[in-house]
């Protein structure tokens, strides 16, 4: 074994027969020695083997498996908390403050409520379907994630991205005018409550930590442009294809041109402007708080309102929406299951990262903690029930939750005066939206989309990461040219890409000791640390496998070739000693292991001592 000093080199074989291998270990018994010119004795502390049974004791104590710690934390548990955790709702039933938080959730619920409405209506226009089936999708949901749902200021229902997906891949199967395009609708979201449940149980939401948000940003910012391209025609008065590629959309907008019809533009664009100024005092003004919710609202009354009085012919409207609540019914399209599961497992991964994102960020702003897979189970069980009362896929809005949380939500009944509010429309309400303008519609779904283009982004990471930057722009360039699922399959393989690359070759320091200290850091942040002729202390900050340990090897090879500048000692023209420092290296598999000892084999016949130092307790028992 070795240790290395200022003045010496302490060479001694160790008589532990554990300790015996091909690798020479950097820690060792009591040894003392003048250190640092300043004569101090220095006491080196022996590292304790793997096996030693205090060791396993205090490692076993110290990190105990995932399975005994979920049995642990299973036993401690009592009826209430098994009850919290079958009925996440109970957290806050149990502290449920009537005077304080009732007038909050209920005026919460009431606005959102409001603002859901026409957005639901707007959204099933998006996603192809009838209007009502955005008002059946923010109704059940509701109640059920109010109930099942971890998340107290989340607000679930149709959304604009969702709608869009959905749009996409059934209007590549069937005609949206057939009784068939419906039934798949219903059956996706039965398909992602499923997954949902799925994978809440498995505990697969670590999978969608591979997006990075630069995928995310440009996949967001491509879809709201085609969201809005896809909504002009009805402010242009004439229809446009339905695509989720931009050029076709384009072409189709050009083609139909000598269609155009000045009545919907101009209303539409009204509606557009009186939206987008609401929305923007809405946020600005606290005062005007309200204008932000009730926008939606405003621009529906307005156009119902014009409609009746003037009865404009050029101005396509709603028609008539059947009254009443949904009916109970088993999702019907099972043979088209295989034709859905590609969108259903892109829609699971938009609920994933979209609703859990806004839910984890709203917990934490109101001071209360949120699993994930608890969320995400709730999620796919109000997909699930809602799919047997005709719901296409709900996931939670960025923007009726950011609305909810300001307008002072606590608890999940405010989701639930939400859903009344849905009840309420579906049982009174419907004959009077017969006559509400396609055009104010369009208009909605536009201004809420607006805030999905995030070239905010772009410009940041231009000046930030040039990678991150080309992963934005890669996605969003190949969702707006190829379409929704060849844009994501690009985005995530470049991100992929990036972390096996980042991962196969690892970030390696050649270390030096502070002066007057006994740390070593990297040379290239401090050129003043010490380094000595004919040893070199190497750092690898990840772990070592298969992937990247050619590339390790080719690193050291090179430090041998082409000697790093040293400042201490005589010049002894070579390397004798390389000194692996390892407390970076949480993991290390047997490849490595095996090419760990090829490279002692050929040091060896070169005479150069190789030495790991601080492995820690699970890489030194492997080694």
């Amino acid at each position: 074994m070795i240790v290395l000093t200022d003045q010496l080199i302490n060479c001694k074989e160790s008589s532990n027969p554990m300790e015996k291998s091909s690798f020479a270990s950097a820690s060792s018994g009591e040894l003392t020695a003048a250190v640092y010119g300043a004569g101090r004795p220095v006491r080196v502390i022996p590292l304790r083997h793997p096996l030693d049974a205090a060791v396993r004791e205090a490692a076993a104590s110290s990190s105990p498996s995932p399975l005994s710690a979920a049995m642990e934390r299973a036993r401690a548990m009592g009826p209430w908390e098994w009850a919290e955790a079958a009925l996440p709702c109970l957290a806050w039933m149990r502290s449920y403050r009537w005077k304080e938080d009732f007038q909050a959730d209920l005026a919460a619920g009431i606005t959102v409520g409001v603002m859901l409405v026409p957005q639901a209506m707007s959204y099933a226009k998006l996603a192809g379907l009838h209007p009502i089936y955005g008002l059946y999708t923010g109704f059940v949901p509701l109640f059920v994630y109010a109930i099942f749902g971890s998340s107290r200021q989340l607000a679930v229902g149709p959304v604009a991205l969702v709608s869009l997906l959905v749009s996409n891949v059934l209007g590549g199967i069937v005609n949206s005018s057939s009784e068939l395009y419906t039934e798949l609708a219903i059956l996706l979201a039965f398909m992602v409550g499923i997954l949902e449940c799925l994978m809440a149980l498995l505990r697969l939401g670590w999978l969608i930590r591979f997006i990075s948000h630069s995928v995310i940003s440009g996949f967001t910012t491509a879809s709201a442009i085609v969201i809005g391209l896809s909504q002009i025609k009805y402010f242009l008065g004439y229809s446009v294809t339905r695509s989720s590629k931009i050029i076709p959309l384009i072409e189709s907008i050009i083609a139909g041109i000598d269609q155009f019809s000045w009545p919907p533009f101009v209303m539409g664009s009204a509606f557009l402007v009186i939206l987008l100024i609401m929305k923007k005092l809405g946020k600005t003004n606290k005062k005007l708080r309200f204008l932000r919710a009730s926008g939606p609202l405003t621009a529906v009354v307005l156009g119902t309102l014009f409609v009746k009085i003037f009865r404009p012919t050029a101005i396509s409207v709603v028609g008539e929406i059947p009254q009443g609540l949904p009916s109970f019914s088993i999702p019907r399209g099972f043979e088209h299951l295989m034709s859905l599961m590609p969108t259903a497992i892109l829609i699971t991964g938009v609920a994933i990262l979209e609703s859990v994102g806004i839910a984890k960020a709203l917990a934490a702003k109101n001071g209360y903690e949120l699993d994930s897979n608890k969320e995400l189970f709730g999620l796919g069980l109000s997909n699930i029930c809602g799919s047997f009362f005709s719901a296409y896929p709900a996931t939670g809005s960025f923007s009726r939750s950011a609305v909810n949380h300001e307008s002072g939500a606590k608890t999940g009944l405010s989701g639930i005066i939400m859903g009344i509010i849905i009840c309420s429309a579906l049982l009174f309400m419907t004959p009077l939206f017969t006559d509400i303008p396609q055009c104010a519609l369009a208009a909605i779904v536009i201004s809420a989309v607006t805030g999905l283009v995030d070239y905010e982004e772009a410009i940041f990471l231009w000046g930030i990461d040039k990678k991150d930057f080309f992963l934005w722009a890669m996605t969003f360039t190949t969702t707006l040219t190829f379409g929704i699922e060849i844009g994501v399959l690009v985005g995530v393989g470049f991100s992929l890409a990036f972390v096996i690359h980042e991962s196969a070759n690892p970030h390696i320091a050649v270390l030096g000791r502070l002066p007057g200290t006994t740390v070593y850091r990297n040379t290239l942040q401090y050129p003043e640390a010490y380094t000595y002729n004919g040893i070199v202390v190497v750092r690898v900050d990840a772990p070592i496998y298969f992937a990247n340990i050619s590339y390790i090897k080719d690193r050291l090879r090179e430090y041998e070739l082409k000697l790093p500048n040293s400042n201490r000692g005589p010049d002894v023209g070579r390397v004798y000693f390389v000194i692996l420092e390892m407390s970076p290296v949480t993991y290390i598999d047997s490849s490595a292991v095996q090419a760990l000892k090829d490279l002692h084999q050929e040091y060896k016949a070169r005479d150069i001592q190789i030495a790991i130092a601080n492995p820690n307790r699970q890489v030194h028992l492997l080694l």
